[in-house]
């Protein structure tokens, strides 16, 4: 019996999101091997809702399928029609990763604003990617910071 157990209308609501998604696994002759269930468990922890294609004719040994499915990886049964099996778990909260101290400003979007000479016309609008080590001058170019070098006078 799978661990997550989802109303109807849960259930209803996962369906509908499933319907235009393609098959990301697909079980052939050799049936539910070590390495289906692992690319199910990786498609699961990416996506949270997939698709399984059964590629087999006989309806109980897919509904076999099915069930041996939500017990080993611990998901939600959504929908079993035809060859395609719906299954459905959440998605785990991924650790923050550790900030560096000495890390530098990463890039940014900055809006630059271009004025018509004549003054009659709206002000272009450029968007650039600014990068940690760069800036912008007055006129609109980017450039490159330089190293602050520390003054040679003894004192």
């Amino acid at each position: 019996m799978p661990a997550i157990q989802l109303t109807t209308a849960e259930r209803k609501a996962y369906r509908a999101d499933a319907h235009h998604l393609d098959p990301v696994v697909m079980i052939g002759g050799d049936g539910l091997t070590p390495a289906v269930l692992k690319e199910a468990d990786n498609a699961l922890k990416a996506h949270g809702l997939i698709k399984v294609r059964v590629l087999g004719d006989d309806r109980a040994i897919r509904e076999e399928i099915y069930a041996q499915m939500c017990d080993k990886l611990d998901a939600a049964p959504i929908q079993h029609i035809g060859k395609l099996l719906v299954l459905w778990r959440p998605i785990p909260e991924k650790a923050p990763a550790e900030a560096r101290e000495d890390r530098g400003a990463g890039p940014r979007e900055v809006k630059i604003l271009k004025f018509s000479k004549s003054g009659l016309r709206r002000p272009e609008v450029k968007k650039v990617q600014v990068m940690g080590n760069q800036r912008v001058t007055a006129g609109g170019l980017i450039k490159r910071a330089k190293k602050r070098v520390a003054s040679k006078k003894p004192g």
